[in-house]
Parts: structure tokens; sequence; C-alpha cells
């Protein structure tokens, strides 16, 4: 799931490379990245009702966009960014969600890329598309109405992976403040090491387990639109956690439904 900056320059000169998408800014991008890199930035791109229809036709865009940049499922995918931030983590999500057999994070991203004295180029790659779209795989996602169905159940755990005044409904960014039900709250920051890196699988496992969040019970990851949900996901599953789902929607739908229960939690 993870690759080193060392491990993917090996990658790099090797006969079949993998597929290069850098997910930051296109400013970013145009003023230096990883050799054979293409753009693919995802950024806005948000789901705001997950009920079938519209996730139908929000996934196909998604992978509308995958396809167009090449990304096929036989030959492997590498996703990065500045550090191992949500833009990247969430383009991981994507393609896991859509099936895609192989894809990693070039854990650290170009700041770990540099460090370990790699070059960057301004070269541009023109991307050969495919016909990829993908096969959803739907144990890696929630909807509103899977959430809804686990609420109060402890074989599932629910995490919100956003600011504690957002939890709390201080910062108020949907109709209504607060969390979902029974949520526990760790801002998905706390995934990662002062390099931008990972924190080791034992480190992560850790961390979940002091909230109640063990690897027997099922994870539902939420934020505001998906991004930092996604970079929580990849944590969960970086700490062995075998049921991980994003709740893509998250708290922009949840909290604008006013048929849907919240709480406010107390500090």
């Amino acid at each position: 799931m993870l690759i080193t900056p060392e491990a993917l320059h090996r990658e790099l000169l090797g006969a079949q490379p993998p597929l290069l998408l850098d997910l930051r800014p296109a400013e970013e991008f145009a003023a230096g990245h990883l050799g054979g890199g293409i753009h693919l930035d995802l950024w806005g791109l948000s789901l705001i009702d997950t009920s079938e229809a519209p996730l139908r036709a929000f996934m196909w865009m998604i992978g509308h966009l995958f396809s167009l940049r090449g990304v096929a499922p036989d030959r492997p995918v590498v996703v990065y960014e500045s550090n191992s931030g949500m833009r990247a983590a969430r383009a991981f999500w994507f393609l896991e969600y859509l099936g895609h057999p192989n894809v990693r994070v070039l854990d650290g991203g170009v700041a770990a890329w540099t460090r370990a004295s790699l070059p960057l180029t301004t070269a541009t790659v023109v991307p050969v598309p495919s016909t990829w779209h993908g096969e959803a795989d739907s144990s890696r996602l929630a909807t509103w109405s899977d959430v809804k169905d686990r609420l109060g159940k402890m074989e599932t755990a629910i995490v919100d992976t956003r600011s504690e005044a957002e939890y709390y409904g201080e910062a108020v960014r949907a109709k209504r403040g607060g969390a979902i039900p029974g949520a526990v709250n760790l801002e998905w920051t706390n995934n990662l090491a002062a390099d931008g890196t990972y924190k080791s699988s034992d480190e992560l496992k850790a961390m979940y387990a002091s909230l109640g969040v063990t690897p027997d019970r099922e994870v539902v990851t939420y934020c505001q639109g998906g991004y930092r949900a996604a970079h929580s996901y990849l944590a969960l599953r970086l700490a062995g956690f075998p049921r991980v789902r994003t709740y893509t929607g998250s708290w922009k739908e949840w909290g604008d439904r006013e048929d849907l229960p919240i709480e406010r939690p107390k500090r």
C-alpha cells in the first residue's frame, strides 16, 4: 500500500514502470514533479448524495478521469502528493473502490523524494487513455443508509476524522453541527509522523485501539467530504484492519439531512 522513494526509483528504472499520478495542485506539478508523472487534481470533486443513482454517476465520472490518465488493471499505479496527505489517500481509496488490483502511495510524497536526493523534472508526458472504468467494490464504501443501519451496533466503529471543533459542533460546515451518533474523534493528522510519512503499523493500531477501535470491528470513517476519511481509511488498512469503509458523503451529506440523527458531544 505504501512505497518508499528508493523503492519507487528502482521500479521506475525497470522494464515495466508503474503509472505515476500526481495529485497536487497544477502549479506545484508544473514547478517540478517525478519523471513520468501525470497530473490529476481531484480536489473539489465531492459527492453529497450517496443514494444509488447519484453515487453510480459520480463514480462513473471518477473512473473516467482515471481512464483518461491511462489507468488500467494490468499496470501498477503509484499516487503521490507533497507528503502522505489526504489528496493521495483519496486517490488510493477511489482506485481500491473501483477494484484496481495494485495501487500504492509514495510515502512522504515529493518531500521524501527530494530528501532522498532524487530528481524532479518539468518535462511532461502525454497520457495514453485506457478504457478501464473499474468495477465497484461495495465493501470499501458506506452510504448514508449503510451508516444509519450501523448506528448503535457494537460490531461497527465509526471514526470521525475531522478537527475537534467540527466534532464538538463548534465549527459548523453543514446545515447542522455535531457528529454522527456514537462516533469517536481522531483527527486525520494523527496518522502522520513529523516528517509527513505514515506512522508505523504498530503505532497506528495502538492509537486506534486506545479509542476502542479494534481490528475485530468493522470501521467506517468520515469527515466533511471524504478526503480526510480516506486518509484514515488507508491508515487503518496499514494497521491491519480487515474491514474498513469510507462514508464518502460524510458530514456534508449527513449534517444537511435533517432526517438523520446527530449528537453534540461534550468536551
